[in-house]
């Protein structure tokens, strides 16, 4: 039945929803099933969403209506819907009054997505009153706990140099540790690959014993502090728990230098809101494996990564991967900036809508996905700063001369941006980054062309 009458407003304005503050807006790209028009399908969508049936109900009341969701603005011709949430739609914890993701996607993106006159629907980006932002946890840690324990400044430490050990499986746990230390002897930061857990071959408890191990053999041979990003992703919370547990045991007075990795799109809300609660003190790395399902371009239907990252923040991640925008070998393009932007920042606009954060703390931007040395002057130079994360696996352990001069190529060719240096040029004085360019040749042809004769290299 056609529900437009109850269920869209498209007198509201959205300027006055927000001043309002006590609605929740989403916008999506919809496109009804042929033969049914725009408008009351969006309208289905609202009620489905909301408080709507089928059918008419003899328990609907006034009150209840006063909690409807109403498509406030359509445009047909750019398949556009938005909608706007009464913030009492929401659950709220029992044990503390917080608020839930788990609840917001229940509405914005449930059964919604399964209806028979919607062709697709994907949201694109939401708007959070203040009301209901503070509701949500935030990060507890940020980057500049890292920087704390790389000795840095607090406030614009830099850029830290990460990798991922390769291959992602198939390491035993010595030989594991031993890719880690020699990275480590000139990088800052490892993670584990998400599949990497508790697998037959490397078990988890002899991997992490011999992984601390070589975070302090590195540390006592460098000078320097190291990081490691443990992956605890589980089923049971009670097992993330123990393995976050035994992690913090094994690095003893390393501990600060651990964050803990969760598959937080595959888990699920819960699984980083139990990182997040059950060890504030750690850098909690929001591994987003699996996202591509929903939020490819090619996908339809779900939510896109810019919605993704933005509810890892409200979640309490403190990074979450964010791709390469287009200088990688991930999908994505070069204006993906924008979810940088939106995570990091106070204030941050969106795709459709600004969002004042209120000074909840920021999440960093981990970049990882076919970078290397080459790559990364043009990726700088399109994000506009440096204060992030770089897990370069290839790049790193790709590198002609090994993972530490892999590690160091990646350390210059910052280096090479922030002094706006030719890259070619720069080379010629800087043997790592220089030597990143026989390693990765078919990346230097396209991006250098005329490399070879500028470094006297042979063909």
């Amino acid at each position: 039945m056609d529900q437009s009458n109850r269920y869209a407003a498209l007198d509201l304005r959205e300027e006055d929803l927000i001043a309002n503050g006590k609605h929740v807006l989403c916008a999506y790209i919809m496109k009804p099933k042929a033969g049914y028009g725009y408008l009351e399908t969006a309208a289905h969508f609202a009620a489905e969403s909301s408080t709507g049936t089928n059918v008419d109900v003899s328990t609907t009341d006034d009150f209840t209506r006063g909690v409807d969701a109403l498509v406030y603005e359509v445009d047909e011709a750019k398949e556009l819907m938005k909608i706007a949430y009464p913030v009492e739609l929401f659950d709220r914890n029992i044990i503390d009054g917080r608020a839930m993701i788990a609840s917001f996607l229940t509405l914005t993106i449930g059964n919604n997505q399964g209806m028979g006159d919607v062709e697709y629907a994907k949201m694109h980006d939401f708007y959070f009153p203040p009301e209901y932002l503070r509701l949500y946890d935030g990060p507890a840690t940020t980057i500049a706990n890292m920087w704390r324990v790389l000795g840095r400044p607090v406030v614009d430490g830099g850029f830290i140099v990460g990798t991922i050990v390769k291959p992602k499986l198939g390491l035993r746990p010595g030989p594991f540790a031993e890719a880690a230390y020699q990275f480590w002897q000139g990088g800052d930061f490892i993670k584990n690959d998400e599949p990497q857990g508790n697998q037959p071959f490397a078990p988890l408890k002899e991997t992490i014993d011999l992984v601390a191990d070589a975070m302090r053999r590195a540390q006592d041979d460098t000078g320097e502090a190291k990081l490691f990003s443990a992956n605890i992703t589980a089923d049971d919370y009670h097992e993330m728990i123990a393995r976050g547990e035994y992690i913090l045991e094994a690095f003893g007075e390393n501990a600060d230098h651990v964050a803990f990795l969760v598959d937080g799109y595959v888990t699920g809300p819960q699984a980083i809101t139990t990182a997040r609660r059950t060890f504030p003190n750690q850098f909690l790395h929001y591994h987003r494996a699996g996202h591509g399902a929903v939020t490819s371009p090619q996908a339809k239907r779900g939510y896109t990564a810019f919605v993704l990252s933005k509810m890892a923040r409200l979640q309490g991640s403190s990074g979450i991967h964010v791709g390469t925008m287009g200088f990688g070998k991930m999908e994505g393009e070069a204006d993906d900036n924008i979810i940088a932007h939106m995570i990091e920042q106070d204030s941050a606009d969106g795709p459709y809508y600004h969002q004042e954060w209120l000074g909840m703390k920021p999440t960093t931007p981990i970049i990882s996905g076919g970078m290397n040395a080459l790559r990364m002057p043009g990726f700088f130079g399109n994000l506009g700063h440096s204060n992030l994360i770089m897990t370069a696996g290839g790049g790193s352990y790709g590198h002609i001369d090994g993972p530490a001069a892999g590690a160091t190529s990646l350390r210059q060719a910052e280096q090479c941006w922030r002094e706006g240096a030719d890259p070619v040029a720069f080379a010629k004085d800087h043997r790592e980054f220089g030597r990143a360019f026989e390693s990765f040749e078919a990346d230097a042809d396209r991006l250098y062309p005329g490399w070879r004769q500028a470094l006297n290299i042979a063909a």
